[in-house]
This record gives structure tokens, sequence and C-alpha cells, in this order.
């Protein structure tokens, strides 16, 4: 029978990509300047949260030195800096700040996790890395029982989503685009909030807000 603690035991062991172990080992052996007293943690991330979840929030993969340096995923990098708050303020996240493992970060009703585990070079998973990775997310999916409303952050965690749905036709992505699945749970789309999109303002805070308290709403039966 699978189990949370059995996934997450696979994912952290999971050597399935030559090309991200040997970037994400490199990049925990080299460091960054900045962070050169952190003993980074170098391994694939498993999904983070409230077992008992009614949202997911799913991104795309690992910063190089934000989870990849934490151990956790969206902490350590900017992109995380805005979930968490976003979390934070629609009432699913009891701080708005997510720094380390043992920063007494605890989410109420959500669970964040990724397309890919380990981070890539460039920020750049290829299709073959997606799809290894993918029977994670399957698994997760089929995990979080209580699931209603899932938030893929961007195209790639999109198109991941429907892959591991088995979904072969499915709306257009665009931010604030929902999908009712047949099962009664609903996707609803959401732009990154990667540097490139925050800075040149294709997402603000308050688009990002709406999407988190919508997500509450379809959640509790909206």
């Amino acid at each position: 029978m699978d189990s949370s603690e059995k996934l997450h035991d696979e994912v952290v062991n999971c050597r399935k990509c030559p090309r991200l172990v040997s970037w994400r080992e490199s990049v925990a052996a080299e460091k960054r300047a900045a962070f050169r007293d952190w003993t980074y943690w170098g391994r694939p991330l498993p999904g983070f949260g409230d077992r008992r979840a009614k949202v997911m929030a799913l991104g795309l993969a690992p910063a190089a030195h934000g989870g990849n340096r934490t151990g956790r995923i969206f902490t350590g990098d900017r992109s995380g800096d805005w979930l968490f708050r976003t979390l934070y303020r629609a009432g699913f996240a009891n701080q708005p700040t997510s720094v380390s493992r043992d920063d007494g970060l605890e989410l109420h009703g959500a669970y964040v996790t990724a397309a890919v585990r380990c981070a890539p070079p460039g920020n750049k998973p290829t299709l073959q890395e997606r799809d290894n990775c993918n029977p994670y997310l399957q698994r997760e999916l089929r995990l979080l029982a209580e699931l209603r409303v899932i938030v893929p952050l961007g195209h790639f965690a999109y198109d991941a989503l429907a892959l591991a749905l088995g979904a072969h036709q499915r709306p257009r992505f665009g931010h604030g685009a929902e999908w009712r699945l047949e099962d009664g749970r609903t996707v609803l789309c959401s732009y990154h909030p990667s540097q490139r999109n925050t800075f040149t303002s294709l997402v603000t805070e308050e688009m990002f807000d709406r999407i988190f308290r919508r997500a509450r709403e379809l959640a509790e039966g909206g």
C-alpha cells in the first residue's frame, strides 16, 4: 500500500535523471558565496504541507540556491517569498515567510509541490525529466484524498498536471482560467511568481492573492 512516508523516501532518494543529479550535487558542493555557511540539501524535494489539504499549489522545479539549498520546496528564493506570503494572507499558512526547514512554517489545508523535484540547469527541465518525475505527482494526487483544487503555477506545471491526470484535452492555460474535472476537483491556473513575471508585472501580488482567495472559495464549495 502506498503512503506519504513511502513517497517521501522514494522522492528524496531518486536518481532517475543523470543531468539533474549531476547539477544539483555540483551546486550543493560549490555553493553560492552568500550561502557558504549552509549545508546544502542537494537532493530531490518531496512535497510539503497538510496531508488533509484541499488546495495544492504545483510549481515548476526547485531553485538551485532555494529549495536545493534549504531542503523544502519554494523555500529560500523569491518565488517562494511570493507564494508563502499569499498563502498566509489566504489563511493557508501560519506565517508569511519560509526560509528553512526548521523555521516553524505550517500549512493548513494546503500542500505545495513541483512538477520536477530536482533543481535543473537554467531552471529549465527537459520534457523527459518532467515525465520521469510525473509518477510522483500522480501518487500525490491519489494520496491527498481531500484535495478539491489544484493550482498549477505556469504552463509547464499545467502540462505536467494534465499528464498526471491522463487528460489528452484540456482548456487553454491562462491566469485565472478554471477547469472542472469529472471527479469534481477544479484546476485553477495561475502565472508563476518568477522574478521575470513579477518584475514585469505579468503577475502582481493582488492578482496572485485573488487566485488563492478563489482557491479557498472553491475548496469550501463555492
